[in-house]
């Protein structure tokens, strides 16, 4: 006879709380679905309709995995988790339009401590509405609690998405040509990326996230929460438009590794392309974070995006055209280099990462004030 020691909720782990938490994420996930999603929402797998495929000549499928890094532990010291969610979405989908891929579903993982419904439902929420924003379905995901391994009020957050292109749309280095104009589009803020930095630097300050700073312009830990601005759809508006499509060469999502080494990764090995740091004025919190730090903006290069969240990589002559297009859309974006193809010295350059050997690229000038 059980004595009730022996049982799964007696180990710490909620089932119960485990379906609540997935009838009140139901709506907001059955949102995202168009008649392409066949079964909705609870089966073991999420299906989709990929009968349009047969109208490609040679459809390619794109896929993409991430999470949102520490920026979690703010979230959580915050109790509030309805933004995180747009964090994942951008960080995974956004990686799929960087090869001209239009995103077609996503599904998320959720490891927690411990089940507590409403905020797992306010998690999925927020990355059902982003889905829903970058026209993609959310068909699946996992909910999984993992009592001993993660505290109670600890969780992490990860998602996977794919996408389909045309083979002869791919976007990349490839398509580059000398002269193209390099275009930054600009951040939200901090995104998600760089994060580890951000918490030593406030630890080693005794700046605690619910304070309220001046210098921040609110509440510390709600600045840090800023979710990662949406590139999809503009962008893919932009890739489907009949004038300017033809002239986006390559694209680049400024993540981990900063912003001279994720440009490298999308322009071809004899390229060099020096961006001009005069071209914008990093926004208030890499400055403020930055002068805590007591370090330099230049120090941060490699680790924040300083303000410039994508790169677009197009024909010179429809640059300024590309630019008063996202401006409609409501994404800042200004020319920040040009390409070189050709020898040069290239010490002093970084040169692709991630495994990629790709074109070099330094930052040079100083910043505007």
């Amino acid at each position: 006879m059980a004595d009730g020691t022996s049982t799964y909720r007696a180990a710490g782990v909620d089932t119960a709380a485990g379906d609540l938490a997935v009838e009140l994420m139901k709506a907001a996930v059955g949102r995202t679905h168009g008649p392409e999603v066949i079964g909705g929402v609870g089966g073991f797998a999420g299906l989709f309709d990929v009968s349009f495929l047969r109208s490609y000549a040679k459809p390619l499928l794109a896929t993409s995995t991430d999470g949102v890094g520490t920026k979690v532990a703010i979230a959580q010291a915050l109790d509030k988790h309805d933004s995180i969610g747009q964090d994942l979405v951008g960080m995974v989908v956004d990686d799929i339009v960087v090869v001209g891929a239009t995103p077609l579903f996503m599904t998320d993982y959720i490891a927690c401590g411990k089940v507590v419904p409403a905020r797992v439902a306010d998690i999925v929420a927020g990355i059902a509405r982003a889905c829903s924003a970058t026209g993609t379905a959310l068909i699946g995901g996992e909910t999984a609690e993992h009592p001993g391994l993660l505290g109670p009020d600890d969780y992490d957050v990860a998602g996977a998405a794919v996408g389909a292109v045309e083979s002869g749309a791919v976007l990349g280095a490839h398509l580059v040509e000398d002269g193209d104009a390099v275009l930054a589009l600009g951040s939200s803020g901090l995104h998600s990326n760089g994060y580890s930095l951000v918490r030593h630097i406030l630890a080693g300050a005794g700046i605690g996230y619910t304070e309220r700073s001046d210098a921040f312009g609110g509440v510390v830990g709600e600045v840090l929460l800023e979710p990662t601005r949406l590139y999809a759809a503009p962008l893919l508006r932009l890739l489907a438009d009949p004038q300017l499509g033809a002239g986006i060469h390559a694209l680049s999502h400024v993540t981990g590794g900063g912003i001279a080494a994720n440009l490298a990764r999308v322009l071809p090995r004899t390229s060099w392309v020096e961006v001009d740091r005069a071209t914008w004025s990093p926004s208030r919190v890499f400055r403020v974070l930055s002068d805590i730090a007591g370090t330099s903006l230049e120090s941060a290069e490699g680790t924040w995006n300083l303000g410039i969240g994508f790169f677009a990589v197009v024909a010179g002559p429809v640059a300024a055209d590309v630019v008063n297009r996202l401006a409609r859309d409501g994404i800042p974006a200004w020319q920040v280099g040009t390409v070189t193809i050709g020898a040069r010295d290239i010490s002093g350059f970084e040169q692709g990462a991630k495994g990629v050997d790709g074109g070099a690229v330094r930052l040079v000038g100083a910043y505007q004030n």
